[in-house]
């Protein structure tokens, strides 16, 4: 069975910093995308950042900056380095890969709470 396991999570003060990893484990045979996402409280789930296979990257507007996605394809695993962190980057944060053959999966999800 795929899984996504998310570490990195925690409170931090505003401008502080905070790493996020996600190692994919199972029987995979190829990983295109993957990506960070999160969702506030009462709001919907949204892009943060998602990196291809190749490397290329994508931010939100919010983000850009001040977060970055990195990724390891032989170790299976994407990075999010935070900095300058505000508090509306309070959310919990999951992981996505897009699987070969067995389609999108999400990780379990890590709070990340800054305080002002």
């Amino acid at each position: 069975q795929v899984r996504l396991v998310e570490s990195g999570g925690g409170l931090v003060q505003a401008g502080g910093s905070l790493r996020l990893s996600c190692a994919a484990s199972g029987p995979i045979i190829s990983i295109n995308n993957m990506g960070w996402y999160r969702q506030a409280p009462g709001k919907q789930r949204e892009l943060v950042a998602t990196v291809t296979s190749a490397g290329r990257t994508n931010y939100a507007d919010s983000v850009k900056d001040r977060f970055t996605i990195s990724r390891d394809n032989a170790e299976k695993t994407v990075g999010l380095q935070m900095n300058s962190l505000r508090p509306e980057d309070t959310a919990v944060y999951y992981c996505n890969a897009q699987f070969v053959l067995l389609g999108s999966k999400w990780g379990q999800g890590t709070q990340v709470t800054v305080s002002s």
